[in-house]
């Protein structure tokens, strides 16, 4: 059971575009497809869906690989993709990895948007912070992995 829903106004820019919706009752993500690919300058494959939304004030679209990636030798070239509420431009997904894109073809689903809110975030500069355990403890300190 889901406990907010927000509405999401989407346009389709490519007449093939498929709208993303849940697979199972409970997913967090929902597919995008793709209906073109060509590369960019840097040599990645990047992916249309043909779609462009509006995404409410207050949330962000969160752009990840599907679990079928692992299949293939690509990853996604900006580890997740953001998409800001002032974004209005095509959905694309950009993939690096083999110099051929051997696995997703026109039509497939290429990677999972998520939707969600996130806090309006105001830093407070201080001098001191407080103490914990962990404390300045980086890679690898919490035990061995």
């Amino acid at each position: 059971m889901y406990t907010m829903s927000i509405e999401v106004k989407i346009k389709k820019l490519h007449p093939d575009a498929v709208i993303p919706t849940y697979a199972k009752l409970g997913d967090a993500g929902m597919d995008l497809s793709a209906v073109d690919m060509n590369w960019d300058e840097h040599g990645n494959f990047v992916y249309h869906t043909g779609l462009s939304m509006e995404i409410p004030e207050g949330y962000v679209g969160l752009l990840f690989p599907r679990s079928s990636i692992s299949k293939t030798p690509h990853h996604l070239r900006n580890a997740v993709g953001v998409i800001d509420s002032g974004y209005r431009g095509e959905i694309m997904v950009k993939f690096g990895g083999n110099s051929h894109p051997s696995n997703y073809t026109i039509g497939d689903r290429i990677a999972q948007i998520i939707i969600m809110p996130f806090p309006e975030v105001r830093f407070v500069e201080v001098l001191e912070l407080s103490e914990t355990e962990r404390a300045g403890g980086g890679f690898g300190s919490t035990g061995a992995s």
